[in-house]
């Protein structure tokens, strides 16, 4: 057996709002500073290709609809030339690559809130699409399925992703520890808009150091911020959009390690990348007080059943012979 070691970098920034080929530009310009820094890993935040609607929290449905249709002609499909470019970034800097996008689907208005994993050659090895749009994100992106609940095998080690507030669902959370999970991407967006006691950084730290503790794995935390020019551009249709998007403790990036503990100083609010050194042999001792995935579980008594067939839209029959079978 080995136990990779390797050094990691997490980023904390805000994307150029709604601008897939200028995103894609200050990705891979991130992507050759930390592989230049030593990083063999990079964590990008949800959805920073290119952006988050803001707008869901801060208009109404109406007024946001414009916007919505901006973030539709600003979404990307896999084949895109924009994600071929950041394939070949991932090769030409030796980097793995978890990167949040807004995924375009086949019907004009759906989109996903997808994480990317693409390792060191250039390969997209795997997606995962966000299985739900947490509150107000619910006009905007469509549900995934339980098809991208899956663990990906890397020269690193084994990669597993969750997007945001799906970090705090226990069953998924679980899904991917037994598939072999050591490498938790979770990854986020500042969210100002929270109810008034609620503190976002403290939340992110929580949901990371649970997923860390209870599975004894590495839990790397890539959130984004709100930048000027966000707030500028939803100024024409909320003109306090400074008041409402500005506030302190919105942003956790980070690592955790596998005892639960945070690992070096976390960026809180501030923009930039972070790095860490990982060595997965850390992930053994701690299992040898509480491995859930083995001797300190009862799957006599308990039994997870996950669905991980894909959705279908519709089914198609061709004579009354097939229809009668199904």
């Amino acid at each position: 057996m080995t136990f990779p070691k390797f050094k990691a970098a997490a980023v904390q920034t805000s994307p150029v709002f709604l601008n897939v080929a200028k995103t894609v530009d200050k990705a891979i310009s991130l992507i050759k500073e930390a592989s230049q820094n030593g990083a063999q890993l990079i964590a990008f935040p949800e959805v920073f290709v290119a952006g988050y609607p803001y707008w869901n929290w801060i208009m109404t449905p109406v007024q946001g609809s414009k916007w919505y249709e901006q973030l539709y002609k600003n979404s990307v499909a896999i084949e895109d030339p924009d994600m071929k470019r950041l394939f070949q970034a991932a090769k030409e800097h030796n980097m793995h690559i978890v990167i949040g996008i807004n995924e375009r689907g086949q019907s004009f208005g759906e989109i996903y809130n997808t994480n990317l994993i693409i390792d060191n050659q250039g390969n997209l090895i795997g997606k995962h699409r966000k299985l739900v749009p947490t509150w107000a994100e619910k006009l905007t992106w469509t549900s995934g399925d339980g098809s991208s609940l899956k663990v990906y095998n890397t020269e690193i080690g084994p990669i597993g992703t969750l997007a945001c507030g799906e970090n705090t669902n226990t069953l998924a959370r679980f899904t991917l520890l037994t598939q072999g999970e050591l490498i938790h991407i979770a990854n986020y967006i500042a969210l100002p808009v929270a109810p008034p006691d609620y503190d976002m950084a403290e939340a992110i730290k929580i949901r990371a150091c649970a997923h860390s503790f209870e599975g004894k794995l590495f839990t790397i935390v890539s959130c984004s911020i709100i930048s000027q020019e966000i707030k500028d551009a939803l100024r024409s249709d909320v003109p306090n959009a400074d008041e409402v998007l500005t506030r302190k403790n919105s942003a956790f990036s980070g690592f955790i390690g596998p005892n639960g503990a945070v690992v070096g100083t976390p960026l809180i609010d501030d923009e930039g990348i972070i790095y860490a050194d990982i060595d997965l042999e850390k992930c053994i001792q701690p299992k040898q007080m509480h491995d859930i995935l083995g001797h300190y579980n009862r799957f006599d008594i308990f039994d997870l059943r996950v669905n991980t067939a894909p959705t279908r839209s519709i089914t198609f029959i061709d004579n009354h012979e097939d229809f009668n079978k199904k």
